[in-house]
This record gives structure tokens, sequence and C-alpha cells, in this order.
């Protein structure tokens, strides 16, 4: 009898501690029945190995709506935010990954898309300067007389004729050499005075310093009788490039006559911006280019650099020697310069495959899917296609032709709010407290000193309560789009500053509240925002909020 009423008590303990564990797991699983709505569609379950949620819909991935670029592979509550995971459905909307614009073939045939693939290019230090062409300074030569005289001859008589090593070019008369003349014949016949010669060479010797020439002293030996002219020659081919004196002038000691350039090489003078200075080097390959002969490139290597940067212009000379068979490089020509200095292979694409919106480079990269916009780095250009450093790798196709109505399309579809997200926290200016700077004038008064402040508008929201906590301060809501944020429709939790409002609210009200950031510790966090004022909306305003939502008239 004893043992009956063991196994009694025995049984009767084990049902109630049955009870027990069922009362708990349904008292639990009631505040999830208040937002069995939201997170209905995260349950998921696999249905032949494939991922499902409750609608039956294959789902790909989850991610949190705030941080698109982070993939799960199950649901539950977002690391990130106060919210649920939301899936991603496979074969919906745009058919491709997050971020992606679906396009049919046929849409792209009609619209003329032409793709490219990226692919490995060559690419240098070149960049270009402009420049002319310049005389060789150190084959110029001067003409000059060493005995004051008088032109009795001009063989060249205007800039720019042209003349030949030893090609008499003016005849002199001066006094002087004719009386040192004069003294060379009598001592050639004195020949019992100078027995050894030797003032009669250092007579010879003489004429030979006041300018004449060997043959000059030879013919007057051979007649016996002085020359009254005395011959000027030219000491180098090229051209007359100063006249200093004309026909029956007056020359002194050591005037110069004329100044002759040989033109058989030449400089090209380029003017190298300062910006570029600091890329040039000696023997640098320069390629140089005449408006007079286009098509025909002049090899050649930087030979000086100059050591003075120009003040007007802020560049710097460097001198390129040129050969100049057939004189076809004419000293005053423009030319245009390009320097290639050590080359390396990098990625490129078309420079009009790049979409530049002044904070960012974007190209479009096609997918298996769709289009999807890429944030690009890059480098050099040359000839019509940019170095790209980052963003892309080789073999990817990427869209050349109507990539704006892509992107267009793409910013209609927020694909782009992703790639704006750093840029437009730079934009907003958070201040101390990380709340948006969209700058509104709100007149408030300074109790001090009794004059508008400027404040800054915070982000507006309204929604549904879905469950209020007031005990822990927290409010989850089903809100509508937030515009400043641009935040989608979701439901989230949301910490409230003052928990004192939550205690006129609870699940099913209209509320409109105001959003506050709040700086995050860790900077790879999205910022964080929380209540900083909720009110209940009035039952008659609610239902005309929704009238105006659903396009119907309050």
């Amino acid at each position: 009898m004893k043992r009956l009423h063991l196994i009694i008590v025995l049984i009767l303990l084990i049902l109630f501690a049955a009870l027990g564990w069922y009362l708990g797991q349904k008292s639990a699983q009631k505040p999830m029945a208040k937002v069995n709505k939201a997170t209905e569609t995260t349950m998921a379950k696999s249905n032949n190995g494939v991922v499902q949620d409750g609608s039956g819909k294959t789902v790909k991935y989850w991610y949190d709506p705030m941080v698109p670029n982070q993939k799960f592979d199950k649901p539950g509550k977002s690391p990130f935010m106060d919210m649920q995971l939301e899936p991603k459905y496979a074969n919906t909307g745009s058919d491709g990954e997050v971020g992606s614009v679906a396009i049919s073939s046929q849409t792209a045939q009609n619209l003329g898309f032409r793709l490219e693939q990226v692919s490995t290019r060559s690419f240098g230090e070149s960049f270009s300067a402009v420049g002319r062409v310049e005389p060789d300074e150190r084959r110029f030569y001067v003409v000059q007389t060493r005995v004051p005289g008088f032109v009795e001859r001009l063989l060249v008589r205007a800039v720019g004729d042209p003349v030949k090593k030893g090609q008499k070019i003016a005849e002199i008369y001066a006094p002087d050499l004719l009386a040192a003349q004069q003294e060379y014949l009598v001592l050639l016949q004195l020949k019992d005075i100078d027995s050894d010669n030797s003032l009669r060479k250092a007579a010879r010797n003489r004429l030979k310093l006041l300018g004449m020439t060997e043959g000059e002293i030879t013919g007057i030996t051979k007649v016996g009788k002085s020359s009254p002219r005395f011959g000027l020659y030219a000491p180098a081919s090229g051209v007359l490039t100063e006249l200093g004196v004309r026909e029956g002038g007056q020359l002194m000691a050591g005037s110069s006559l004329m100044q002759i350039s040989d033109l058989s090489q030449v400089w090209v003078i380029a003017e190298v911006p300062e910006r570029d200075a600091a890329r040039l080097k000696p023997d640098m390959s320069a390629d140089v280019v005449l408006q007079s002969l286009p098509g025909k490139v002049f090899n050649g290597k930087v030979g000086y650099l100059y050591p003075m940067l120009n003040d007007t212009s802020r560049t710097l000379q460097v001198r390129i020697e040129l050969p100049n068979k057939g004189n076809r490089l004419r000293p005053g020509m423009y030319a245009n310069v390009g320097f290639t200095g050590q080359t390396h292979e990098a990625l490129s694409v078309s420079t009009e495959t790049i979409i530049a919106t002044g904070k960012r480079k974007i190209v479009i990269v096609k997918e298996k899917n769709g289009y999807r916009p890429v944030e690009i780095k890059t480098g050099q250009e040359s000839d019509n296609y940019t170095e790209i450093l980052d963003g892309l790798m080789e073999g990817e196709q990427v869209v050349a032709s109507g990539q704006f109505l892509i992107d267009s399309e793409a910013s209609l579809s927020g694909v782009l709010t992703r790639l704006s997200q750093q840029d437009k926290s730079l934009d907003q200016g958070m201040n101390d407290m990380g709340m948006p700077m969209e700058e509104t004038i709100e007149k408030s008064m300074d109790a001090s000193m009794e004059k508008p402040i400027a404040t800054k508008k915070m982000p507006f929201g309204r929604g549904k309560v879905i469950d209020v906590d007031v005990k822990l301060g927290k409010l989850t809501l089903d809100h509508e789009p937030i515009k400043e944020l641009e935040w989608p429709s979701m439901t989230m939790g949301f910490k409230v500053k003052d928990s004192e409002q939550l205690s006129n609210l609870k699940a099913g009200d209209e509320v409109e509240f105001d959003l506050k950031a709040v700086p995050s510790d860790k900077p790879d966090m999205p910022t964080q925002y929380m209540i900083d004022r909720v009110i209940k909306v009035p039952q008659k305003k609610s239902s005309d909020m929704k009238s105006n939502m659903s396009g119907a008239k309050p």
C-alpha cells in the first residue's frame, strides 16, 4: 500500500513539473506574439535542403537594411541595430544581389549597352608639356676684327642668309694692318740685316695676329706688294643671326661684325608645369611633335634641367637636344613634348566607362543577374585608358555605353545609398552628440541674450507601437520610411531618452517621434539613434494620416 502511494506521488510530481515547463514556455512566447507579424517571415526552415521562411520563398541570406553589405546565413536579431534581420529572397525584385539593378537582355539591347572587359595595360610616368625650338647656344660664332678699320665690301648682307665654313663674308680696310704688311715686305728685301730670318718670322706672325690668313700672307709674299684690304671668313656653316654693321661702316678693334648660328643641332626648350617638375629626370625619354610636321615624332632625351623656376608661368625649363637633318627644325617653332619614365603593368578600363560624381568615381559592373555600381580608385590616364588602383578585378565586364541610365536607375532604387553613407556622414557634419547638421532655423530665445538661436532639426518619424517596456525605457515601433536617414519601413526597437513619455502609450497607438543620434564607441558600427521625443497621435489625425498614405482624401 505504501508503495502504491509513493508511485502516485511521483506521477503527480512529474505532471506538475511538465505543467510548469509548459506555462513557462507559453509566458516566454507572449512578448514575441506582439511582434509576430514583423518576425514571422524570419523563421527559417529547410525544405529539401532549400532555406525558406514562413512565406515559402527561397531565402538567399539575411541582412540588416542599415548595413546591407553584411550577410547572415540564419535569421535572428541584428548585431548592429535593435531589429530583426530581413530575408533576401532569390529570383525576386531585381533578380540580383543586394546593390544590383536588373535589366532584361532585350532592354539592354534596345538601349545599346556596350560592355568592356577589365584588362591589363602598360602605364608609365608620362606627362606632356609645350616647348619651342631654339638654336644651340653652344654653336654660336661671333665674327669680329682685331684692328680698327672700315667695311669695304660686305658679302653677307641680311640676317638669315646661309653661310658655309671658310666662305669670305667681308673685306676690311685697316691702315694698321697695311703698315704691318709694308714692314714685312721691307724685311724680305733686307737679307743682310736679318741673316737668321728672325725679324721676318716676327713680322709674319704679327700679320697673323692682326687677322690675315696664311693664304693672304703667302699672296703678298709672292707679288711683293701689300694689299689694302683683307678678308673675313666664316668660322662655321650656318645662318646669319646678327649683323652689327653695314657696308662702308667703321669698325673698332674687337667690335662684333656679325654672328653665325650652326643649326645642324637645335634645342627644344620645354616648359614643364611645377606640379610635374619633381617627375623629371636627366636622360628621360622625350617625344617631340611639331605642329608644322604632324605625325612626325622626333625622339630625344632630357639633357639639362634649368635650376630656376619661372616666376611668371610657374614652369621649369627643360632642354632637349635634337639633330636637325635637312633643317626641318627651325628656331621659333612650337612643339608638344611628351615625357615617358619607367612603365608598369596595371588594370585599366577606358576612360569613357567612368562616372565621376565629384566625390567619387563609379563604374557599372555586369553581373550574372544584373548590373552593380562599384566605387573605384584611379591612377594615371593614357591613350583614353585609366589605371584602376582599387575596386575591380581582371576579367570583369563594365558598361561602356549607357552606364548613365543604369546609374540613374540605381540612384532611384537606392542601390547607391551604401556608397554615399560615408560622404553623407561628412556632409551632415556630426556634432558632439552625432546628430545630423541639416540646418533649419527654429525660433528659440536664449534667456540671457534674448536672441533667436539656430538649432538642428532632428530626424522625424511616424509609426505604430508594437511593444512598450517602461522599466527598460524601450519602445518597439513599426515605423514609416524616415526620409532624413533614408530608412525604409521596418520594425525595430529604440531606447527612449525619458521613459516617463512611455507611461501613456500602449501597443497599437499611432505615434510621432524625433530621433537623436548617439555616438558609437566602435568606428565600424553604424550610428545608433534613440527617441528624444515621442507623442501619441490623436485618433482623428491618425486616421487622416492613414488616408493620406493610401492615397484617399481625408
